[in-house]
């Protein structure tokens, strides 16, 4: 069995002593230059702040002289020299916030059709069952299609309809492409209600 000195013993602790020592220091340091990079982020944050106001300002007081230049019935020439590439910019970022205003009203859409879908009495044309929960076939996305328990079942529907009518169309247009034993169901609040008359 190895044997360790009593100096050898007292050595390693003075040396994990000063091991200590230095990863203390360099926690406080580390501390302190976290302190220096927020407050170096609020100075910046506070210059841009200002920097913002002063252009909103200039704007604002630009487009007020320019307001009454013309009310007094002339119109002084502009010495306003604008970039056609900032111009080109602004037009982009316009046209970027048009896409993103669109694909917001997808969203939407999307989120109240399916607000309807529980809430209204629809119709749906069921064209398979599974014992299993089949969740592949399922997507939030497809607000055209059900997927319903329906003991001891799970139905697979597609087609959201408000009318009998549409839905009767939908499933003679889906056992023409060969779904043979496609049906009418209607649904509320995601549950199935009845089956419906086929034709």
């Amino acid at each position: 069995m190895p044997f360790i000195e009593e100096s050898d013993l007292l050595e390693l602790h003075k040396d994990i002593d000063k091991a200590q020592i230095i990863n203390e220091r360099l926690l406080d340091q580390i501390k302190y230059k976290n302190k220096a990079l927020k407050k170096s982020k609020v100075q910046r944050n506070i210059l841009a702040g200002i920097t913002g106001l002063f252009l909103i300002g200039t704007l604002a007081i630009t487009s007020f002289t320019a307001g009454l230049s013309t009310k007094n019935g002339y119109q002084k020439p502009s010495n306003l020299l604008v970039s056609i590439d900032s111009l080109d910019v602004i037009k982009a970022r316009i046209d970027n916030l048009k896409e993103q205003n669109e694909e917001l009203s997808l969203v939407k859409e999307f989120y109240l059709a399916k607000n309807f879908l529980e809430k209204e009495k629809v119709y749906s044309v069921q064209v398979k069952s599974f014992v299993d929960n089949n969740i592949t076939l399922a997507s939030e996305a497809l607000t055209n299609t059900m997927f319903v328990k329906t003991n001891p079942f799970y139905a697979y529907s597609l087609g959201n309809f408000e009318t009998l009518k549409e839905a009767q169309m939908f499933r003679k247009q889906l056992v023409d492409i060969g779904f043979k034993d496609a049906f009418v169901a209607s649904y509320k609040e995601g549950k199935r209600i009845q089956i419906e008359d086929p034709y």
